[in-house]
């Protein structure tokens, strides 16, 4: 650890006054990238996350050492970072295509209470690590997320009179290297004879011409009709 450091390690005015300073910085520098980016949890939020986190450890470590109080200097940092997972939780929706959004800005303001608890218990060096490592994931690592493939997943509606005629769709699907996430069978018992519907989620992994694939499973037997749903 870095020596110089060690008499603000110490609970003294100027030692507090510091860590307060330090979790400001730390909880701006986390939340503005996210901010720029203009995510639900800018940098206002990450500010009041890291601070409150070392305020919440310093409590702990007053308690402690100076109140002399039978108090788990460890609990109450612990109990930070287990309540960040409610308020990270109301950052992550889903979207009307079920694609998930908000988790890395979860992520991030996880991140900045872990790092306000590291500052508020002396350890400026982990938190400084922590908020280089983060800074570097979001900002870099975001090109290299967007030039990789990704094909979504989606899904079709199709009506079928047999078990038979669905097993043939399904083994046809497979043949094109696609992949089924989900399966969802209804049945019409009052048609004569009963009709079945079953809505697929796909996942495909390489190009696909979706039309394509829709006319080849109307034309197959048995099958009433498919469409993207």
């Amino acid at each position: 650890m870095f020596a110089f450091l060690d008499p603000l390690r110490d609970l003294t005015i100027i030692a507090v006054l510091f860590r307060f300073i330090y979790a400001f910085i730390c909880g701006t520098a986390l939340g503005f990238e996210r901010s720029y980016k203009n995510k639900p949890a800018g940098f206002r939020t990450h500010i009041l996350v890291c601070t409150a986190a070392c305020t919440a450890t310093l409590t702990g470590l007053y308690m402690y050492l100076d109140m002399g109080m039978p108090a788990d200097i460890s609990r109450i940092g612990g109990q930070v970072i287990t309540g960040m997972s409610f308020l990270g939780a109301g950052t992550i929706f889903v979207t009307n295509r079920n694609t998930v959004k908000g988790l890395t800005t979860a992520a991030g303001l996880w991140t900045a209470a872990i790092a306000g608890v590291a500052i508020g218990s002396g350890f400026y060096e982990g938190a400084l690590v922590t908020v280089i490592l983060v800074l570097i994931a979001q900002t870099y690592f975001s090109e290299v997320r967007n030039r990789i493939t990704y094909h979504p997943a989606f899904r079709i509606a199709v009506s079928y009179y047999t078990r038979k005629n669905l097993d043939a769709i399904i083994r046809s699907l497979k043949d094109r290297n696609l992949s089924i996430t989900n399966l969802q069978i209804t049945s019409n018992s009052e048609a004569a004879p009963p009709i079945y519907s079953a809505l697929i989620s796909i996942r495909q992994r390489g190009t696909l011409d979706r039309k394509k694939l829709l006319e080849e499973i109307n034309r197959s037997e048995g099958i009433i009709s498919a469409e993207e749903f």
